[in-house]
Order: C-alpha cells, then sequence, then structure tokens
C-alpha cells in the first residue's frame, strides 16, 4: 500500500536514528523541502551527538516514535544512515503508523526501517537524505524524481543492459537495500519475506570475502531460492580481491547461478550522489533484455 501522496503545505519530519549529522546537512535539507512547499521540522535529539550515534538508544527512539505517532507529520526523512537501528528497532510500536501510513526516506542503516514497514504492507522510499539534499544541484535527476514520487509521479526506469546481466521478466514487490543490514536481520523476526518477491541490494566500503559471504547466507538461508528476481545497485568503494579468483558481480552471479531468475547490474542506487529513488514493498515489473533493464511500478 502506498501512503497518500504529498500536496503543499503539508508537514515532514526530519529525525537522526542512526549516526550523528553534520547539522548543516539538516539545515540544508530544511531548505529544499521548504522550497517544495513543505512545513518542515525536527525532531528533538536530529542534531545530538553522542559518540558515533545521533543521541543515545533512547532519544533515538524517543524521537522516531514521536514522527510515527504523530498524525500531522505525512512524510518521514531520516537525515542519515550509519548504524543504530539494530539496536533499538524491537522498542518500537508501528500501531500507530499502521492505521495511518506517511512516506518513509532513507536508505543504508535505514534498511531495517524499510522491512519492518514493507512487512506490514506498506511502501517506503529507498533514497537520497540531508547530505545529498545539501550539496546536489537542486534541479538533478534524483532530487527531482525524490520531489515527483512525494508529490504522487511513480518513478519508471529504463537503464542500458549491463554486460553481465541476465535476461529475464518478473514481478513481485520490490524489497531489500543495504546487503550488510539484510544479513544482520537474518533470523530475526525483522527478515524479509523473500517468496516471490525482487529484492535489490546494494553495499559500501566491504571487501570482497565478506561479499561473498552474505550472498552465501541469503543462499543457505534460502533467500535466493525463493525471490523472483535480484537487482544490484552499487557497491561503491568495495576493492576487488584477486585472490577471491572472482570479481563481485562474479561472487553474486555465483550464488544465484541455480535459480533462473532475471538479474541486473549496476542499478543507479546505493552510497553514490546518483542514488535514484525505488519504491520498497510495492509490486514491480522487471524486464531485463539485451539492451535494457526496465523497471516499472
Amino acid at each position: 500500500m502506498l501512503p497518500p501522496f504529498l500536496k503543499s503545505g503539508d508537514k515532514i519530519r526530519i529525525i537522526s536514528p542512526s549516526g550523528a549529522i553534520d547539522p548543516t546537512f539538516i539545515d540544508g535539507a530544511t531548505k529544499v523541502l521548504t522550497d517544495w512547499g513543505l512545513q518542515v521540522s525536527e525532531g528533538e535529539f536530529a542534531r545530538t551527538e553522542y559518540g558515533r550515534f545521533a543521541g543515545t538508544k533512547e532519544q533515538r527512539i524517543s524521537d522516531l516514535q514521536a514522527a510515527l505517532d504523530n498524525p500531522a507529520v505525512k512524510a518521514i526523512l531520516c537525515s542519515r544512515g550509519g548504524y543504530g537501528l539494530a539496536q533499538m528497532i524491537d522498542k518500537l510500536d508501528f500501531s500507530a503508523f499502521k492505521k495511518l501510513p506517511k512516506w518513509l526516506i532513507g536508505f543504508s542503516d535505514i534498511t531495517i526501517l524499510h522491512n519492518v514497514i514493507s512487512k506490514l504492507g506498506i511502501a517506503s522510499i529507498h533514497g537520497i537524505m540531508a547530505k545529498h539534499l545539501t550539496e546536489l544541484p537542486a534541479d538533478c535527476e534524483q532530487i527531482e524524481k525524490l520531489k515527483s514520487l512525494l508529490f504522487g509521479k511513480l518513478p519508471e526506469y529504463k537503464i542500458p543492459a549491463h554486460p553481465q546481466n541476465r535476461n529475464g521478466k518478473a514481478s513481485g514487490k520490490l524489497i531489500g537495500g543495504n546487503l550488510s543490514v539484510l544479513s544482520g536481520m537474518i533470523g530475526t523476526r525483522f527478515d524479509l519475506p523473500y517468496k516471490n518477491n525482487i529484492l535489490f541490494i546494494e553495499d559500501i566500503d566491504e571487501k570482497s570475502y565478506k561479499i561473498d559471504r552474505m550472498m552465501q547466507n541469503l543462499r543457505l538461508s534460502g533467500a535466493l531460492s525463493e525471490i523472483s528476481g535480484l537487482v544490484v545497485g552499487q557497491f561503491s568503494e568495495c576493492e576487488e580481491d584477486p585472490l577471491m579468483m572472482q570479481t563481485i558481480n562474479e561472487i553474486i552471479l555465483e550464488a544465484v547461478s541455480d535459480y533462473q531468475y532475471p538479474v541486473c547490474f549496476d542499478f543507479p542506487a546505493g552510497h553514490v550522489d546518483y542514488n535514484l529513488p525505488l519504491i520498497l514493498g510495492e509490486k514491480i515489473n522487471l524486464a531485463v533484455t539485451k539492451t535494457y533493464l526496465i523497471l516499472r511500478y
């Protein structure tokens, strides 16, 4: 289910549920969102710094719970990822959010929230956060597409084919996000329902053998046998390791070699500036051909 789209004058809340953030990025995001005609508020502890975290667990829980519960808030922008949600996801109550869904935006550590929201049958947005809203040109594609999505225009993507793609067609709910975060949730009640869904993965600054370990974890858990398609986003700052005897793409392809569904590489989403928004928890139609990847909602 898609939350209600935004209109001018709606309220959006910026919170920091994971890592501490440079406050200037909150200021920059506030300016952009205000220019869109939205009323911007902040969590009480959005600018707090507590070691690597944006506040204590209790402070971050308080801000996130307040944003989830407030019926006047129509969208939640997570200021950044980092780490921290695994410490507190089991302390949150989504009952009010389920009754009055709202858009939640973010990526990286925010994958945990996407998991929970998807399991509730509600869509959310894997997309840019405060730093990119501050630093990128206001008319760049990733910002324009996020704005258009929030105000009611669903994205459609036609991406040139990658030579290692595996062609085919699939449909299903798009799920996933950061591979490291997803791996940390396997076997918990916050793990995803993989059956007949299309999995999206991305990551940053991971060793090749760790990527292989996480892909094998998904394989051994049965997740990769259940999905109907795989969309591979950006694996940025992940150096190839010749001692692995395979590239990162080859590691991923081998992990899914027993299955026949389509696989596409190099989708422009992840820890990169060119991070196009994806709606997670919503059905997509995926077509991977020798010339293009087409992803439609």
